[in-house]
């Protein structure tokens, strides 16, 4: 293979991971993906299944020697999330990313890259492929729709698995390694929102846009702007001084990204253009103040668009979106009492869309936690929000947490071979977003777990890069450990 990744180190993983990212694997879009891992296993003469789900186990026999040791599970999931910059015509259905090195990074053009998590069935189908390892038996276990609520793992049956330590391959930050996790729910709000007949009104494109965005879980402590509440507070502006209806809207698609982008039509009269402007215009102003050195480059767009529109949104429809938008709760809700700096409870408004078919708008929500009764407790404040709105509320995606394991043999062992070969101190910690870790301990309880990961940055936006000499730490870290299993 002679890629653009070829020339890198370890050579097999970059080169798999280029061969990975060839082939579309979108959240929801799993079959090819997962064809890929069940004929990279037949032609190296492994023991492959594929569920009904597309979730992919991958069996190989422990090295001499090894055979009686417990078997270790490599785990990531194949999924990625879908983000373009708004010029790029990329369709995440058919393409393959466009890859490039830069700066000791490997990036994406004008794409995500999926490093998340990619880069761990790279690593784990690297290690399969190695015949010249030390390792005890192994399960490469490759779940599907991990970044639309963990579906694949909550549906895998995990009764075939006989795995007593689990590595799982999806952090983002080297040298942490977690040892907890939060659970979470998805929230999806429908709005209904018949269209009717209106004239004699002038058609305006309204774009929200250059938010720095990120992931919902990692990234809801530094306090980004969301779009859509920000596009909910215009909308509420609007009402004391401009005669306006909503006409059409996008905004975010995945409710664990951090909204940075929404794209509305707004049909108003004709002398109340200037007005919208000027409207736009101050609340750039009150936002960049108020996100100076969060959020520095966010702006609203009005352009119009000549066309007079023809259909609108219900007065009470637009009514109840700029209500719920203005007044859900969105970010931290909780700070953790036990661990400094950690996230307990948050929520975030991924997704804002109207759907043309069923007359409906949906708002998505991302609701994590550490504690159930807390998650369960924001899921049932939005609940109760949309009901009392004379709206449906529908949850999907409900996960466990994972809880801090006192005594763990993985935790002592990555501990002491990371300080071997990097000379620093292992960082053990909690995270403030979901893993599969999880979903794995509920249904396998003896587990010993851990997750780890190479360096990536800006994760699950087009600005996402993944380190190449932290890819090579850490596989050569899974390598040690593997050996000493």
């Amino acid at each position: 293979m002679t890629g653009k990744l070829s020339n890198l180190q370890p050579k097999r993983v970059f080169e798999i991971f280029e061969e990975l990212c060839a082939v579309p694997h979108g959240s929801g879009n799993m079959d090819a993906i997962s064809d890929y891992c069940v004929e990279f296993a037949k032609a190296r003469n492994l023991t492959a299944k594929k569920d009904a789900f597309n979730n992919v186990i991958i069996s190989k026999p422990a090295s001499k020697g090894y055979e009686a040791h417990d078997t270790v599970i490599l785990q990531g999931h194949l999924d990625m999330v879908c983000e373009k910059t708004k010029d790029s015509n990329h369709d995440f259905t058919k393409d393959g990313l466009e890859l490039f090195v830069e700066d000791g990074f490997v990036k994406a053009k004008d794409t995500t890259l999926g490093g998340d998590d990619g880069i761990a069935a790279a690593m784990a189908l690297a290690v399969l492929e190695d015949d010249s390892l030390e390792h005890p038996p192994l399960e490469a276990v490759f779940t599907v729709d991990e970044e639309i609520g963990m579906l694949g793992a909550a549906a895998m049956d995990m009764s075939c698995l006989c795995g007593k330590y689990l590595l799982n391959i999806d952090n983002e930050e080297e040298g942490v390694f977690l040892t907890s996790c939060a659970g979470g729910i998805r929230a999806d709000v429908a709005i209904p929102a018949p269209k009717v007949c209106v004239n004699n009104v002038t058609e305006c494109e309204i774009v929200i846009d250059g938010l720095a965005g990120g992931h919902s879980g990692t990234e809801i402590h530094r306090g980004k702007a969301n779009a859509h509440k920000i596009f909910g507070r215009l909308l509420y502006m609007l009402n004391d001084s401009v005669r306006y209806s909503v006409s059409e809207l996008h905004g975010g698609k995945m409710d664990n990204a951090i909204a940075c982008f929404v794209s509305a039509k707004v049909l108003v009269e004709q002398e109340d253009v200037a007005l919208l402007c000027e409207t736009a215009a101050k609340l750039v102003g009150e936002l960049k103040t108020e996100y100076t050195g969060v959020d520095d480059n966010i702006r609203i767009t009005v352009t119009e668009t000549g066309g007079a529109g023809t259909s609108m949104m219900t007065p009470k429809a637009k009514e109840i979106l700029t209500f719920i938008l203005m007044n859900c709760p969105n970010g931290v809700i909780k700070m953790s009492a036990d661990i400094d700096g950690l996230v307990e409870t948050s929520l975030n408004c991924g997704v804002l869309e109207y759907d043309e078919v069923h007359e409906e708008i949906h708002v998505g929500f991302a609701i994590r936690s550490a504690v159930e009764s807390a998650k369960m407790a924001v899921y049932h404040q939005i609940e109760y929000l949309a009901e009392f709105l004379g709206c449906d509320c529908t949850g999907s995606g409900n996960y466990p947490g994972w809880q801090y394991q006192k005594d763990s043999r993985l935790r002592t062992l990555f501990g002491e071979v990371y300080e071997e070969q990097t000379g620093k101190k292992a960082e053990f910690s909690a995270i403030h977003a979901g893993l599969e870790c999880g979903v794995f301990k509920s249904k396998i309880p003896d587990l010993d777990i851990i997750s780890y990961g190479p360096d990536i940055f800006d994760v699950h936006t087009t600005s996402e890069k993944l380190s190449v000499e932290s890819v090579a730490r850490m596989y050569e870290l899974t390598l040690e450990v593997l050996k000493r299993l």
